[in-house]
């Protein structure tokens, strides 16, 4: 009989912590989803913003078109990839996808900006001002949710990589989720002032 109590008393505490850590491994995968969700927010913004600051350039660039397709080009590419992440924020390989679209535009804005500098009465305008100023402060919110994303993907890794978590993981499908890194150049250099 005592027997029999400890082996209940046993299975009972198994099932329990097997239901902790199934629930715990959920609610960590959607804290991640929902920060992707924060990033989706301002990528799109992101991408709203692109087109309006390369209408407003082409009166100027008449003779710079290549750079302005390549903006709207590369624009286009990560706003299709985004969408596709967005449905399935833990798919890794949608992810580096994401990454790399992201990283061309990136590129493409910068030298759209660089290009920019060459033309004093665009600098000037008006609207390009508040196109560049929207622009920077979308950068700057998607480089905070991107820090929010990241930091829960790492706490969802880190809980499905513990033991005997990992076997529940595994058995449940739970995947690793991908870190969204864009590595640039551009970021990882310092800034040119003059004046």
């Amino acid at each position: 009989m005592t027997i029999l109590i400890v082996v209940l008393i046993l299975l009972v505490i198994m099932v329990g912590t097997s239901i902790a850590i199934y629930n715990r491994l959920v609610a960590l995968r959607n804290r991640f989803k929902n920060a992707f969700a924060q990033i989706d927010v301002q990528l799109k913004r992101r991408y709203d913003l692109i087109p309006n600051l390369v209408e407003t350039a082409k009166g100027y660039l008449k003779h710079e078109r290549e750079t302005l397709e390549a903006v709207i080009q590369a624009r286009n590419q990560a706003q299709q990839i985004e969408k596709q992440v967005a449905q399935q924020p833990d798919d890794p390989d949608a992810m580096k996808k994401l990454m790399g679209a992201e990283q061309s535009l990136s590129g493409a804005l910068g030298r759209l900006f660089a290009l920019s500098e060459n033309y004093p009465d665009l600098k000037a305008n008006q609207n390009m001002m508040q196109l560049s100023e929207g622009l920077s402060s979308t950068e700057n919110k998607i480089a905070f949710a991107r820090q929010s994303f990241n930091d829960a993907v790492m706490n969802y890794n880190t809980a499905r990589e513990k033991f005997p978590n990992i076997m529940f993981a595994n058995m449940f499908g739970f995947q690793p989720a991908q870190l969204f890194e864009v590595d640039t150049t551009e970021e990882r250099q310092a800034p040119q002032i003059s004046f």
